[in-house]
């Protein structure tokens, strides 16, 4: 599998102040911020800071510290943003999952009832 890192990706300009954003959570290993085209009435997107182009990759190569503090802001995101009822995590992954930016995110969505997420 080719991880090859593309570091002028949005997210990266992003990390790098590029790009402006709302942020609702920062760590040393991970950002978190609204989405500019939010789905649900609670969506964020967490985002390492190393430079990881899917989940798959981030769960291999990740240190220990990063992956612990990408779930630290996960979990805090949850909390500030009170999706206690539930919340949809989602982490699109290459051509087939739909990944539109090539480093690695995860959507918390929620804050309403969500709708199934694929016809049964």
């Amino acid at each position: 599998m080719d991880y090859s890192y593309d570091p002028e990706n949005i997210f990266a300009k992003i990390l790098r102040g590029e790009i402006p954003n709302y942020t609702v959570f920062e760590n040393d290993h991970a950002l978190a911020f609204r989405d500019i085209q939010p789905q649900a009435k609670v969506h964020v997107l967490v985002i390492p800071k190393g430079p990881y182009v899917s989940l798959d990759h981030f769960a291999r190569d990740a240190s220990a510290q990063e992956q612990v503090g990408f779930m630290k802001a996960l979990a805090a995101v949850c909390e500030s943003e009170g999706v206690d009822a539930g919340f949809r995590a989602i982490a699109n992954t290459r051509a087939h999952g739909v990944q539109d930016v090539p480093h690695f995110h995860l959507h918390i969505i929620g804050g309403q009832q969500l709708g199934v997420m694929l016809p049964r």
